[in-house]
């Protein structure tokens, strides 16, 4: 079963190697990623294929229900390479409906480890029951949750201490929230765009400001 792992390796490069002969040196020689992917490890779909773009003009981060904790030390590292070492211009928080992480955390039943990783997620779901209850069917619950739970680590992210410090020398950034839906294969952006802390404080931190979930446009 390894070995064919292994052929098949063997086969793919083989490929390409017919379809561009220099496509080894074209990447050595690619330009610095200019995008820093984080989404959800139960996502089928690689994040450059959803996107047009090939695997080195993006750095891509996945973990379960694509969460940005400031705490995972995984997260943190590759912020940092992204944001410091590559300096990318975007990063994009992407869910995706069915995701079955969100729907772990929805469910109400014990899933060892997946229950302290998925505690947000539960929360975020407690503050929104009365809006989830409304909803007919527990797909939709589960998909509206995820818009939450993009909209929560966007905000996360524009409160993390390696975005700030970017903010603060004027880097140029920006964070995005997006859902990928896996009947169709669109993305939807939520609108949660922020390019600085001012623009931060004002969608995710102002009582008197809230994001646009679950409305926003299909790119």
């Amino acid at each position: 079963m390894i070995q064919t792992l292994f052929d098949n390796n063997l086969n793919w490069a083989a490929a390409r190697a017919r379809a561009d002969a220099g496509w080894l040196q074209h990447r050595q020689d690619a330009a610095s990623p200019g995008y820093l992917w984080i989404g959800c490890s139960d996502n089928r779909v690689p994040a450059h294929e959803i996107v047009g773009l090939q695997p080195d003009e993006i750095v891509v981060h996945r973990n379960v229900a694509n969460l940005a904790r400031n705490g995972d030390l995984n997260l943190m590292a590759t912020l940092h390479f992204a944001l410091e070492v590559v300096k990318v211009r975007h990063v994009i928080v992407c869910g995706h409906t069915g995701c079955g992480g969100v729907r772990a955390a929805l469910d109400g039943g014990r899933h060892g480890m997946l229950d302290h990783w998925l505690h947000g997620i539960r929360r975020l779901g407690e503050d929104a029951a009365s809006t989830l209850r409304a909803m007919r069917d527990v797909e939709s619950r589960a998909d509206f949750l995820a818009e939450l739970n993009v909209v929560d680590q966007v905000r996360a992210l524009a409160d993390n201490p390696l975005v700030l410090d970017v903010w603060r020398r004027r880097q140029p950034l920006a964070l995005h929230g997006w859902i990928h839906f896996n009947r169709d294969g669109l993305l939807r952006d939520l609108e949660t765009t922020v390019e600085s802390r001012a623009a931060a404080r004002k969608l995710f931190f102002s009582s008197q400001a809230a994001p646009r979930r679950g409305a926003g446009r299909r790119s």
